[in-house]
């Protein structure tokens, strides 16, 4: 797709495909997914067990070795996420949707509660394993690993995403 300022990092059949909210000013700077400082993404999926070592944001081209992709929700850059429409969002969910039905991985993990909520119209969503699909894929709400969110720490985040890998049947 053209226009986005970081690109998609997906294959066919991966076993969990990531979906961030949208990138940071720092990830469209470098044209990586989680390349702002701070961001608990890389470490989180290597103390998981999703990668066998910590990769850094340079190598995100690497994730479909290890059965893993990236994405986003809405592809406009932003110092935050509270910066993003409502109508982004739900444009985004249809976009991502599409992707999905596209490249079929086994899961997709969504990388925040509140965006989750607003763009599919799912208000009263939870953390956790969602009881509908998205494009087909077992769907899951996991906490965004933005350094600003201090409700989860990356101890956290590794047993959420190792329960991605463990569950997601």
């Amino acid at each position: 797709m053209t226009g986005k300022p970081l690109r998609d990092v997906v294959a066919p059949d991966l076993d969990v495909l990531f979906c961030g909210i949208n990138p940071s000013l720092t990830s469209a700077a470098r044209g990586h997914h989680f390349a702002r400082p701070g961001n608990r993404f890389w470490p989180a999926l290597h103390l998981a067990g999703l990668t066998p070592r910590l990769l850094t944001p340079d190598e995100d081209a690497e994730l479909p070795r290890h059965g893993l992709g990236v994405t986003n929700l809405v592809d406009r850059p932003t110092r935050t996420a509270a910066e993003l429409t409502p109508e982004e969002l739900r444009d985004g969910a249809a976009a991502l949707t599409e992707l999905v039905r596209t490249v079929r991985p086994r899961v997709l993990a969504v990388l925040g509660i509140g965006a989750f909520r607003t763009g599919f119209d799912r208000p009263r969503a939870a953390l956790g394993r969602q009881d509908e699909r998205i494009g087909g894929a077992v769907t899951w709400v996991v906490p965004n690993p933005s350094g600003l969110n201090a409700h989860y720490q990356l101890p956290d985040l590794a047993r959420i995403y190792r329960q991605l890998r463990d569950g997601h049947g």
